[in-house]
């Protein structure tokens, strides 16, 4: 009686390296807090008003959560989005200055120096990156000035603490500033789909068991 083989199925292994597994990651997390942000900033959107001395009959209005959870969600979404970015922008500093130099260097060549490709792909970039500031800032400007006690018939001090800009129009820089994120971030989505996704099918089928027995 021969010997019995033991055989196993041997799937063909997929690599990534630590930096792009960790740039995926960081990635992800920019993307989670942006569409918790995203989404509750829509129900403050269509339900922009504050509770108005109890005249408001929307101002309590549930949809999935209530006010006060799509507020934490947009406040906690947006600092998530924040830190990653900055700790993206901290490990790709040297891409951040050489994306600055070749923008610079497109608004002041006279020339055709860039192929169309990267022209739309630095507008996109730069876009994204005024978006983002607009947004951040102005969302820092309201979670370290909260308006206490809301506006209470113009007789709440706090409600408009006077910093740079009235509140109101730091409420327009952030609605725009987000609007512009949104617009300028699907557009990156859709020029990079490709590599996005086979980004993510490769890190997730790098975490499979090498091999298996038959």
């Amino acid at each position: 009686m021969g010997k019995a083989k033991i055989m196993t199925i041997q799937a063909k292994p997929v690599r990534m390296s630590w930096q792009t597994r960790k740039n995926w990651l960081i990635d992800t997390a920019v993307f989670l807090g942006a569409v918790l942000s995203i989404f509750s900033g829509i129900y403050f959107l269509v339900l922009p008003n504050g509770y108005e001395g109890g005249r408001n009959a929307r101002y309590g209005l549930v949809f999935l959560f209530t006010r006060h959870t799509w507020s934490d969600i947009h406040v906690w979404g947006g600092v998530l989005m924040i830190l990653a970015v900055v700790v993206h922008l901290t490990i790709h500093w040297g891409w951040v200055k050489l994306m600055a130099r070749r923008l610079r260097r497109a608004v002041t060549c006279r020339e055709d120096c860039f192929s169309r490709g990267a022209k739309i792909n630095l507008a996109v970039d730069a876009l994204i990156a005024l978006g983002f500031v607009g947004t951040a800032v102005s969302g820092l400007y309201f979670l370290f000035a909260p308006a206490s006690g809301g506006y209470q018939g113009g007789r709440n001090p706090l409600w408009d603490v006077g910093w740079l800009f009235s509140r109101t129009n730091w409420d327009l820089l952030h609605t725009w500033s987000a609007v512009v994120l949104i617009i300028a971030a699907m557009l990156h989505f859709v020029i990079h789909w490709r590599w996005i996704a086979n980004v993510t099918r490769r890190f997730f089928l790098s975490l499979r068991p090498k091999s298996m027995p038959a």
